[in-house]
C-alpha cells in the first residue's frame, strides 16, 4: 500500500491513524478523501475567527497609515475585498472613510 507523501514537508513517511494521514516529522494530520484547496489562504481575526473574502470586520486597535497623517480609530467598520498570502498584509479591504488600503489581520475582529 502506497500513502502519498505529506502536503505540508513532502516527507514520505507518513502513517495512517483512523481516516487521517499522519506525518511524523512535521506533526501534520490531513485526511485524504478530503479535496485539498491548495488555492486557499487561512487568514484569522484577533480573536482566531476564520476570515473570508465579502466578510465585515471591524478595527481591534487604533492604526497609524503608513506615509499619512491619518490613524483608523478602534471600532472603524471595513469589507475585506480579498484575501492574500503577504508577510505583512494579509487582507485588502474597503475601510470607512479612508478607502482601499491593506490590513494586517490580527488587527481586525469579524464583525
Amino acid at each position: 500500500m502506497s500513502l502519498p507523501s505529506c502536503p505540508n514537508c513532502h516527507s514520505e513517511y507518513v502513517y495512517p491513524d483512523q481516516d487521517h494521514l499522519v506525518c511524523p516529522e512535521c506533526a501534520y494530520e490531513w485526511n485524504p478523501t478530503q479535496a485539498a484547496d491548495e488555492d486557499a489562504v487561512n487568514v484569522k481575526d484577533a480573536n482566531g475567527t476564520l476570515l473570508q473574502e465579502g466578510d465585515k470586520v471591524t478595527l481591534a486597535k487604533d492604526l497609524k497609515v503608513k506615509g499619512s497623517s491619518l490613524v483608523l480609530k478602534i471600532g472603524t467598520k471595513a469589507v475585506i475585498r480579498r484575501i492574500i498570502d503577504g508577510k505583512d498584509h494579509q487582507l485588502d479591504c474597503k475601510v470607512d472613510g479612508a478607502g482601499e488600503m491593506m490590513v494586517t489581520a490580527q488587527f481586525v475582529k469579524k464583525a
